[in-house]
């Protein structure tokens, strides 16, 4: 089977997650500069089979978009246009750093490593993607 990607962008890094085969599990992929992302996404493609890219989308409380939510449209703009045969969803990112640096501190990680914004932008990819996997899953 083939993966889907999770993406966590931003305006300086973009977090990345992958799933694994069968679509249980997402992994931390990596952490890429935003404005590298469409030459790794490349590359990456050259040897892994993607089905489908899962964008966390940011919203306010009541719904709303956020404020950064026009620069995340554009990415996936640009993003669908560069890959047009793989579709995009969207993933709501609330909370995704929150929950990330929770799960850094219960995983035992050290706080300088805690402190390194591209570990908490790739963890954040794969709760975006592990929301949506597991919301999927209950639908089939």
């Amino acid at each position: 089977m083939n993966r889907i990607i999770g993406i966590d962008y931003g305006s300086k890094r973009t977090g990345l997650a992958v799933s694994d085969p069968l679509r249980i599990f997402a992994s931390a992929l990596d952490t890429v500069p935003s404005a590298k992302i469409i030459d790794y996404l490349q590359n990456y493609l050259q040897n892994q089979k993607v089905e489908l890219f899962v964008v966390g989308f940011p919203l306010n409380m009541d719904n709303t978009n956020s404020q950064s939510a026009p620069l995340v449209q554009a990415f996936i703009n640009l993003l669908k246009k560069k890959f047009p045969s793989i579709p995009v969803v969207l993933e709501d990112e609330r909370f995704t750093s929150v929950l990330a640096h929770r799960a850094m501190i219960e995983g035992g990680m050290k706080k300088s490593e805690r402190r390194d914004k591209s570990s908490v932008d790739k963890i954040s990819a794969a709760i975006i993607l592990q929301s949506y996997l597991d919301r999927t899953q209950k639908q089939q």
